[in-house]
């Protein structure tokens, strides 16, 4: 199995107010997503704030991922930035601590064309020197990739895969085959967006690159194993058990969510960085009952950090 291949387990990074990474905290997240069994761990992915963090804290950050997890399950850090130049610094930083992958969104305030996006990739991916996904996040990114983007992006040295919103049309099967069909043997193609994950990886996606098994591996692990097996029946009944959790996340957005559930199952008590505000008390009793759906229970508050 390739790096890109399977659960990429996307975790939270705490910080206090002022954006420094509390590292014991996501030291203790890493290694809970370590025993649960997940393929990979996605560091300073959209659910890792990246974007929120200076190039200190997130090398900061990747060192303690490193030295609490290194070498024994894969970590692939997200390296996207306004600027190419920093983009490339970033790369270079999680080569230097150990990383074993690279996921790069194309960020920018101006909207950028197919090729500036172009350069910019193949830039980062020479740069870093790892294997690298490119990250196809229109939902924040504004850009979308078309097909033949993302053939010639395919084709350049280092990049070998990429994480993909889900289709508009639902047609996993057709859009997989379509972006095969023009990509070399071997480029992984999976799905972000958790409330689409058993249809594509029953559909023959090569991962899932999933928000909500930064904190519930374990039952991610049951869903994804079950699509890869391809046993339809036993991935639908437990989709359907995550099905409240995926409407609070269509509705708040999955980063909000998610730190209400580190709170409830007895993590951490962190808040998002601001100006993103916490979920209202009435708003996390909701996240409470989606939990009970999947037969998790409320811990008690965390500590505060």
């Amino acid at each position: 199995m390739t790096l890109f291949n399977g659960l990429s387990a996307f975790s939270i990074t705490p910080t206090d107010a002022a954006g420094r990474v509390d590292t014991a905290i996501l030291a203790r997240l890493l290694k809970r997503i370590l025993r649960a069994g997940a393929n990979s761990i996605g560091l300073l992915g959209s659910t890792g704030c990246y974007a929120f963090l200076s190039r200190d804290e997130r090398r900061r950050a990747v060192e303690a991922a490193m030295e609490s997890v290194g070498g024994r399950i894969p970590v692939i850090v997200g390296v996207g930035a306004l600027r190419t130049d920093e983009a490339e610094a970033l790369a270079r930083d999680a080569k230097a601590a150990g990383a074993d992958g690279l996921l790069l969104a194309p960020m920018s305030y101006t909207p950028l064309t197919e090729e500036e996006v172009f350069q910019h990739m193949s830039a980062v991916a020479e740069a870093g020197g790892l294997p690298l996904c490119i990250y196809n996040n229109p939902g924040t990114t504004r850009f979308i990739f078309s097909d033949s983007l993302i053939a010639r992006l395919a084709k350049v040295a280092g990049i070998a895969a990429i994480k993909m919103p889900l289709p508009a049309d639902g047609d996993f099967r057709a859009e997989l085959a379509r972006l095969r069909a023009v990509t070399p043997a071997g480029f992984s193609i999976g799905y972000s967006g958790d409330w689409g994950a058993a249809q594509s990886l029953l559909s023959g996606g090569d991962a899932w690159y999933s928000v909500a098994a930064g904190l519930l591996p374990a039952e991610a692990l049951a869903l994804t194993r079950a699509a890869v097996a391809g046993d339809r029946e036993e991935a639908e009944r437990l989709d359907q058990a995550f099905q409240p959790l995926w409407s609070l996340f269509k509705e708040f957005g999955s980063f909000r969510v998610m730190y209400a559930i580190a709170d409830i199952v007895g993590l951490c008590r962190v808040v998002p960085p601001r100006p993103i505000l916490p979920l209202c008390p009435v708003d996390i009793l909701r996240v409470e009952a989606a939990l009970e759906s999947l037969e998790i229970e409320p811990m008690g508050r965390a500590a505060d950090t």
